[in-house]
This record gives C-alpha cells, structure tokens and sequence, in this order.
C-alpha cells in the first residue's frame, strides 16, 4: 500500500473523527459518554487546525511537527482535562497543582482538588497504540487518547 504524500499546507487540515470507531457499548465511568469524548475531540482537532493553520500562513511548521513527542502528548492530555468538563458536568479538572488523577468527580473532594486519589480518571496520551508511559501508581480509571501522526510530508 502507498503512502500519500501531503503539502505541509495540507497537512494544517486535521483529519476528522471517525464515530464509528467509538465503542458504543463502553462502559465509563462518572456520568461519561462517548459523546463528551467525541466532543472534546473535536475540540482539540479544530484548535489544532486553526493553530496549524495560522502557523502555515507564516510558513511555519505544523505544532506537531516541531514539538517534543512527549511535550505534544501533554498538550493533548492537558487540553482533554480542561475541555471534557465542558460536555460533561459530572467531571471537573483537578485543580492540585500535578494532582492525580486528571479528572475528579464534581465536588467529591474539597476545592476539587486531590493530590494522589483513585477516584476519577487520568489522561495520558501516545503516538502509539501500547508502549505509553505512564509514571502513576495509584488505581484509577484510565483514557489513553491515541494521537496519530502522518510524517510523510512533502514540504
């Protein structure tokens, strides 16, 4: 199979979600749906876009092109944690500087905010579908967003 080659300026296009790629029948936790995850996917795909799309006016390199692979999966799990809470109002961010895990049950614990707990979900992100690190050792519920990469860009 051959790989397509796409223009940086293409390339500023996120590729859409797919539904039907979504387990349906998931079970999540805390008042979570598929369709808060969706949404807040979507999110990060139109900020992604209008930011690479900005950069691309400039002749600049895509954000994912010129960040670190970790710093990028951050950007991800840190942008999930903030927005998720905006679909659904059962979530809200930890707001303990480095807390865990990322997201908590609304007014669960005081100021929503919990320094190790295993109430809630963390969120990771990986360029890879296993291998993703992860340096927390207390139980919790898991989301390990998947970010997919095209590196073969013709410039």
């Amino acid at each position: 199979m051959a790989i397509k080659q796409y223009s940086e300026i293409e390339a500023c296009a996120p590729i859409p979600i797919f539904p039907s790629a979504f387990n349906k029948k998931a079970a999540l936790p805390y008042g979570l749906t598929i369709d808060h995850i969706q949404k807040s996917m979507e999110e990060f795909l139109a900020f992604l876009g209008f930011i690479n799309g900005q950069l691309g006016t400039k002749r600049i390199h895509r954000l994912e092109s010129f960040m670190m692979a970790a710093n990028f999966s951050s950007l991800v799990g840190e942008f999930m944690s903030a927005t998720i809470p905006r679909f659904c109002n059962t979530l809200v961010k930890n707001r303990y500087h480095n807390g865990h895990p990322d997201l908590l049950p609304l007014d669960k614990f005081p100021r929503n905010a919990m320094q190790h707990g295993s109430k809630g979900i963390e969120i990771k992100a990986s360029r890879y579908s296993r291998g993703w690190q992860g340096h927390n050792a207390e139980d919790a519920w898991l989301m390990v967003n998947l970010v997919l990469q095209q590196f073969n860009y013709v410039t």
